[in-house]
């Protein structure tokens, strides 16, 4: 079973075309306009082993918000769509990942109930021309449209491109195991019988 989702967004703001493959191979052709979110969400792809491309256009000659949070809300689609009804997924998925001197933790629940916590050390710092602080609008729009709880931890890290990229591997990793079916789990794994 293929289990695949496609998004088009267009706003005043974005264009955005992206499509996502769970049983991936970790392939990624993203194409965002912005460098160092290409690079993110590369990583993402290839930790995860999910394919994804993406084709984005925005008003980065403004800042880079409303790219990064539109390509966080259509990567939380396509999982959304994806995932369909939800059936035999692990449901949960926890990540530690290190990058040289920094350590985050990604921890996940893929429940139709979306939050974000975010606790990191960084601040208003830049990756080149990359508000860092845009890390968490990405990860609230992914959570959100996604309904994913998603709760990151970095434990410590002095460089800022070294703590995102141990986010973004451990994001892809927590998902990745979130995702997976397991033929143990019939139905959704919820004693509820239902997510959300």
């Amino acid at each position: 079973m293929e289990r695949e989702g496609q998004v088009e967004r267009t706003t005043k703001e974005t264009r955005i075309k992206l499509s996502l493959r769970l049983e991936g191979e970790g392939s990624a052709k993203i194409g965002t306009g912005v460098p160092f979110l290409d690079h993110m969400l590369t990583l993402f792809s290839r930790h995860g082993l999910f394919d994804v491309t993406v084709s984005a256009k925005g008003d980065i000659d403004v800042d880079y918000h409303h790219l990064v949070e539109d390509v966080g809300i259509c990567l939380g689609e396509a999982f959304r769509r994806a995932l369909g009804d939800m059936r035999g997924i692990r449901r949960y998925g926890h990540a530690v990942v290190p990058m040289i001197e920094a350590l985050a933790a990604v921890t996940v629940d893929v429940s139709a109930r979306p939050h974000l916590v975010y606790n990191s050390p960084l601040g208003n710092e830049k990756v080149g021309t990359f508000d860092v602080e845009l890390v968490e609008e990405f990860l609230r729009a992914f959570s959100q449209a996604s309904g994913t709880c998603v709760h990151v931890n970095v434990s410590y890290g002095s460089n800022a491109h070294h703590t995102v990229e141990a986010v973004f591997k451990a994001l892809g990793r927590a998902m990745s195991d979130a995702v997976r079916l397991d033929p143990r789990v019939k139905g959704v794994p919820s004693t509820k019988g239902v997510l959300g």
